[in-house]
């Protein structure tokens, strides 16, 4: 019996390979979970724990839905993870887990602000290690997931790095991440790999369909999103379309001379959703870009590129939000 929402068709491809790998003893220690945003990857991860900490397995190795373990697992496990806010953020930001085995890592509410912090930090990074160097309390497995493995501040990687270096048996640490070119090569090779694949068109329409969307929304969505179903989802249960439309009509005022970025970066900013936008933004260009001869337009559109993904870099970093979105925006215009 499962705790958790259905897999779709793509996560149960990945599912089913990594159960196939548990179950010859052959997953590893630390494992990397790669796919794009919202693709699904902390449904598997989730669903995977579910499995491994079950202390009465079902003949086929699926959980049982009514052991200790399982019960523990499930007092967590009510909501939808592929659910985000308006800003992006997932809607259920990651706490501790009921039970003990399983620890789980992600943006931890900042209690000054009330937001998500942007980054893992140091002292998360060191439970992780303190996790993992203890006695599993229910005397099974123990499992830490961190998500998203990318968000942790680059001088933690290397208390990382020690715990990847110090494999022990029953210890299970799986790095869910949407860009592994953002790790460093240390960590990357010392990781299997589990890749979520982006799934055929018509599967992914079936998949938006059933989530309750109409066809030419769900067909819209999931072009604006490069055929992923769950980035598509998001944006369908929010506003996220809205936004592109915006953003579009944002960025064509600005060639036409009718905008100034300064102003438009300072309205970007005031909701939070400044990388989003910037997303948007990039990702016009790439389209517009595509199957253009004209060398002189499709160095412009490079630059575009180049300037919105610079400026959420830049919004990681302590530079002031609305100077590094003003940057991005000034190359659109004219």
């Amino acid at each position: 019996m499962s705790l958790l929402p259905p897999l779709a068709p793509w996560q149960q491809r990945a599912y089913a390979q990594a159960c196939a790998a548990i179950d010859a003893g052959h997953f590893g220690h630390a494992t990397l979970v790669v796919g794009p945003a919202r693709i699904g990857k902390r449904v598997l991860a989730e669903r995977l724990a579910q499995r491994v900490l079950c202390q009465a397995p079902q003949a086929d190795g699926e959980p049982c839905g009514h052991c200790k373990a399982c019960h523990l697992f499930a007092s967590r496990a009510q909501y939808d993870p592929m659910e985000v806010r308006p800003d992006g953020m997932p809607a259920h930001p990651w706490g501790h887990s009921a039970h003990p085995d399983l620890l789980l890592v992600g943006h931890e509410v900042n209690q000054k602000t009330g937001k998500p912090r942007t980054e893992l930090v140091i002292e998360q990074v060191r439970a992780i290690s303190e996790k993992l160097g203890l006695t599993a309390q229910l005397g099974g497995a123990q499992i830490v997931i961190v998500d998203p493995v990318e968000a942790i501040n680059w001088n933690a990687f290397n208390a990382l790095l020690k715990t990847l270096e110090e494999p022990q048996p029953g210890r299970y640490l799986w790095l869910l991440c949407a860009d592994p070119a953002r790790l460093p090569a240390t960590i990357r090779s010392r990781c299997q790999r589990l890749e979520l694949r982006l799934p055929p068109r018509d599967e992914a329409l079936a998949w938006l369909r059933g989530r309750g969307h109409a066809q030419a929304l769900a067909e819209e969505a999931l072009d604006a999103a490069r055929g992923d179903p769950g980035l598509a989802d998001a944006w369908l249960a929010g506003d996220g379309l809205a936004l592109r439309r915006e953003v579009a009509a944002d960025a064509q005022a600005l060639q036409r001379g009718q905008a100034a970025a300064v102003d438009l970066a300072a309205r970007w900013v005031a909701d939070g959703r400044a990388a989003e936008r910037l997303q948007h933004l990039a990702d016009l260009a790439l389209r517009e870009a595509s199957g253009l001869t004209d060398p002189v337009r499709t160095r412009r559109l490079a630059a575009r590129f180049d300037a919105a993904n610079r400026a959420r870099g830049l919004l990681r970093t302590t530079v002031r939000a609305d100077l590094a979105v003003a940057e991005g925006l000034v190359a659109w215009s004219n």
